[in-house]
Protein backbone atom coordinates (compact mmCIF):
# COMPACT_ATOMS: atom_id res chain seq x y z
CA UNK A 1 0.00 0.00 0.00
CA UNK A 2 1.24 3.52 -0.79
CA UNK A 3 2.65 5.55 2.07
CA UNK A 4 0.36 8.43 1.09
CA UNK A 5 -3.42 8.46 1.38
CA UNK A 6 -6.01 11.02 0.35
CA UNK A 7 -4.50 14.49 0.32
CA UNK A 8 -0.99 14.10 1.72
CA UNK A 9 -1.82 11.97 4.76
CA UNK A 10 0.76 9.40 5.84
CA UNK A 11 -0.11 7.25 8.87
CA UNK A 12 3.59 6.40 9.12
CA UNK A 13 4.46 10.04 9.76
CA UNK A 14 1.62 11.26 11.95
CA UNK A 15 -1.63 10.11 13.55
CA UNK A 16 -3.14 13.61 13.31
CA UNK A 17 -5.29 14.10 10.22
CA UNK A 18 -8.72 15.20 9.00
CA UNK A 19 -11.41 13.12 7.32
CA UNK A 20 -13.92 14.44 4.80
CA UNK A 21 -17.10 12.38 4.45
CA UNK A 22 -18.93 12.94 1.17
CA UNK A 23 -22.49 11.61 0.95
CA UNK A 24 -23.61 9.25 -1.79
CA UNK A 25 -26.55 11.40 -2.84
CA UNK A 26 -26.42 14.59 -4.86
CA UNK A 27 -29.25 16.54 -3.23
CA UNK A 28 -28.43 20.10 -2.23
CA UNK A 29 -29.41 19.35 1.37
CA UNK A 30 -27.06 16.35 1.66
CA UNK A 31 -24.27 17.11 4.10
CA UNK A 32 -20.50 16.84 3.86
CA UNK A 33 -18.90 16.19 7.25
CA UNK A 34 -15.33 17.01 8.30
CA UNK A 35 -13.70 15.59 11.43
CA UNK A 36 -10.31 16.12 13.02
CA UNK A 37 -8.69 12.90 14.18
CA UNK A 38 -5.78 12.06 16.48
CA UNK A 39 -5.67 8.27 16.14
CA UNK A 40 -5.40 6.03 13.10
CA UNK A 41 -7.03 2.58 12.93
CA UNK A 42 -6.13 1.49 9.37
CA UNK A 43 -9.16 3.31 7.94
CA UNK A 44 -11.39 6.28 8.76
CA UNK A 45 -14.28 5.80 11.16
CA UNK A 46 -17.40 4.87 9.14
CA UNK A 47 -19.72 7.81 8.58
CA UNK A 48 -22.66 5.98 10.13
CA UNK A 49 -20.69 5.62 13.37
CA UNK A 50 -20.12 9.35 13.77
CA UNK A 51 -21.89 11.28 16.49
CA UNK A 52 -23.17 14.55 15.01
CA UNK A 53 -23.95 16.22 18.33
CA UNK A 54 -22.14 18.75 20.50
CA UNK A 55 -20.46 16.00 22.51
CA UNK A 56 -18.26 15.07 19.53
CA UNK A 57 -15.33 17.46 19.92
CA UNK A 58 -13.65 16.08 16.78
CA UNK A 59 -16.59 17.14 14.60
CA UNK A 60 -15.52 20.35 12.84
CA UNK A 61 -17.93 21.05 10.00
CA UNK A 62 -21.29 19.92 8.67
CA UNK A 63 -21.63 21.61 5.28
CA UNK A 64 -24.49 21.47 2.79
CA UNK A 65 -23.56 19.60 -0.37
CA UNK A 66 -24.33 22.52 -2.69
CA UNK A 67 -21.84 24.70 -0.81
CA UNK A 68 -19.24 21.94 -0.81
CA UNK A 69 -19.62 21.67 -4.58
CA UNK A 70 -18.71 25.37 -4.87
CA UNK A 71 -15.39 25.01 -3.02
CA UNK A 72 -14.27 21.42 -3.68
CA UNK A 73 -12.49 21.97 -7.01
CA UNK A 74 -10.56 25.03 -5.82
CA UNK A 75 -9.43 23.20 -2.68
CA UNK A 76 -8.35 20.17 -4.66
CA UNK A 77 -6.34 22.32 -7.08
CA UNK A 78 -4.70 24.33 -4.28
CA UNK A 79 -3.73 21.25 -2.29
CA UNK A 80 -2.48 19.28 -5.30
CA UNK A 81 -0.36 22.20 -6.48
CA UNK A 82 1.51 22.00 -3.19
CA UNK A 83 1.61 18.21 -2.94
CA UNK A 84 3.13 17.91 -6.41
CA UNK A 85 5.98 20.22 -5.37
CA UNK A 86 6.89 17.66 -2.69
CA UNK A 87 6.59 14.63 -4.94
CA UNK A 88 3.46 13.49 -3.11
CA UNK A 89 0.68 11.92 -5.21
CA UNK A 90 -2.35 14.01 -6.12
CA UNK A 91 -5.46 13.69 -4.01
CA UNK A 92 -9.03 13.64 -5.26
CA UNK A 93 -12.46 13.91 -3.73
CA UNK A 94 -14.45 10.71 -4.18
CA UNK A 95 -17.98 10.85 -5.54
CA UNK A 96 -18.95 9.42 -2.17
CA UNK A 97 -17.15 8.05 0.84
CA UNK A 98 -14.36 9.16 3.17
CA UNK A 99 -11.03 10.74 2.25
CA UNK A 100 -8.15 11.58 4.60
CA UNK A 101 -6.41 14.96 4.52
CA UNK A 102 -3.03 16.01 5.93
CA UNK A 103 -3.41 17.81 9.24
CA UNK A 104 -2.33 21.23 7.94
CA UNK A 105 -4.26 21.02 4.68
CA UNK A 106 -7.23 19.91 6.76
CA UNK A 107 -6.99 23.05 8.91
CA UNK A 108 -7.08 25.15 5.75
CA UNK A 109 -10.05 23.25 4.37
CA UNK A 110 -12.02 23.61 7.60
CA UNK A 111 -11.29 27.33 7.70
CA UNK A 112 -12.85 27.79 4.26
CA UNK A 113 -15.81 25.59 5.20
CA UNK A 114 -16.40 27.72 8.29
CA UNK A 115 -16.38 30.83 6.11
CA UNK A 116 -19.07 29.53 3.76
CA UNK A 117 -21.27 27.41 6.06
CA UNK A 118 -23.65 30.31 6.88
CA UNK A 119 -22.95 32.71 4.02
CA UNK A 120 -25.14 33.59 1.07
CA UNK A 121 -24.18 31.22 -1.79
CA UNK A 122 -23.43 34.26 -3.96
CA UNK A 123 -20.60 35.18 -1.57
CA UNK A 124 -18.78 31.85 -1.90
CA UNK A 125 -16.56 33.00 -4.82
CA UNK A 126 -15.40 35.92 -2.63
CA UNK A 127 -14.56 33.51 0.19
CA UNK A 128 -12.56 31.27 -2.12
CA UNK A 129 -10.60 34.21 -3.55
CA UNK A 130 -9.78 35.62 -0.14
CA UNK A 131 -8.82 32.16 1.14
CA UNK A 132 -6.49 31.67 -1.83
CA UNK A 133 -4.97 35.06 -1.07
CA UNK A 134 -3.90 33.96 2.42
CA UNK A 135 -0.60 32.19 3.00
CA UNK A 136 -0.79 28.69 4.52
CA UNK A 137 0.58 30.12 7.78
CA UNK A 138 -2.19 32.72 7.88
CA UNK A 139 -4.80 30.02 7.31
CA UNK A 140 -3.29 27.86 10.06
CA UNK A 141 -3.29 30.78 12.49
CA UNK A 142 -6.91 31.65 11.74
CA UNK A 143 -7.91 28.01 12.15
CA UNK A 144 -6.10 27.76 15.49
CA UNK A 145 -7.74 30.89 16.91
CA UNK A 146 -11.19 29.94 15.65
CA UNK A 147 -10.87 26.31 16.69
CA UNK A 148 -9.91 27.26 20.26
CA UNK A 149 -13.03 29.38 20.71
CA UNK A 150 -15.73 27.94 18.45
CA UNK A 151 -14.28 24.85 16.79
CA UNK A 152 -17.07 22.33 17.33
CA UNK A 153 -19.29 21.90 14.27
CA UNK A 154 -22.68 22.55 15.87
CA UNK A 155 -21.86 24.28 19.14
CA UNK A 156 -19.65 26.94 17.55
CA UNK A 157 -21.65 27.53 14.39
CA UNK A 158 -22.29 31.18 13.51
CA UNK A 159 -20.71 32.45 16.74
CA UNK A 160 -17.65 34.46 17.71
CA UNK A 161 -14.59 33.66 15.61
CA UNK A 162 -16.64 31.56 13.19
CA UNK A 163 -18.81 34.54 12.38
CA UNK A 164 -15.74 36.79 12.11
CA UNK A 165 -14.08 34.37 9.68
CA UNK A 166 -17.21 34.42 7.54
CA UNK A 167 -17.19 38.21 7.26
CA UNK A 168 -13.42 38.36 6.77
CA UNK A 169 -13.43 35.94 3.86
CA UNK A 170 -16.72 36.72 2.13
CA UNK A 171 -16.30 40.49 1.81
CA UNK A 172 -13.91 42.55 -0.31
CA UNK A 173 -12.33 39.87 -2.53
CA UNK A 174 -8.71 40.45 -3.43
CA UNK A 175 -7.59 40.73 -7.05
CA UNK A 176 -6.50 37.68 -9.04
CA UNK A 177 -3.11 39.32 -9.64
CA UNK A 178 -2.51 39.43 -5.87
CA UNK A 179 -3.35 35.72 -5.56
CA UNK A 180 -0.92 34.83 -8.38
CA UNK A 181 1.85 36.91 -6.83
CA UNK A 182 1.35 35.45 -3.35
CA UNK A 183 1.36 31.89 -4.71
CA UNK A 184 4.66 32.47 -6.48
CA UNK A 185 6.22 34.15 -3.42
CA UNK A 186 5.67 31.31 -0.95
CA UNK A 187 8.31 28.61 -0.90
CA UNK A 188 6.76 25.21 -0.33
CA UNK A 189 8.56 23.22 2.33
CA UNK A 190 7.94 19.80 3.82
CA UNK A 191 8.93 19.34 7.46
CA UNK A 192 8.94 15.55 7.71
CA UNK A 193 10.51 15.48 11.18
CA UNK A 194 7.28 16.69 12.77
CA UNK A 195 4.85 15.03 10.42
CA UNK A 196 3.90 16.20 6.95
CA UNK A 197 3.52 19.92 6.83
CA UNK A 198 2.75 21.38 3.44
CA UNK A 199 3.36 25.05 2.86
Amino acid sequence: MSEWQGFGFSPERTKHYFTVYIPGGSKADDEVIVTENFEWYDMPTPRESLSLGESNKDLKVILKRHKWNEIADECRAEFNRRLIRHGVPNGKWPKSGAVTVDRNLGKELVLLCWAVEECDPNEIPNAVKNWLGLSPEERWWLFTMTNAATGQATKGRNRGWRKAVRYALTENPIADSVIRKRNSDFELTLFSDSGSRFR
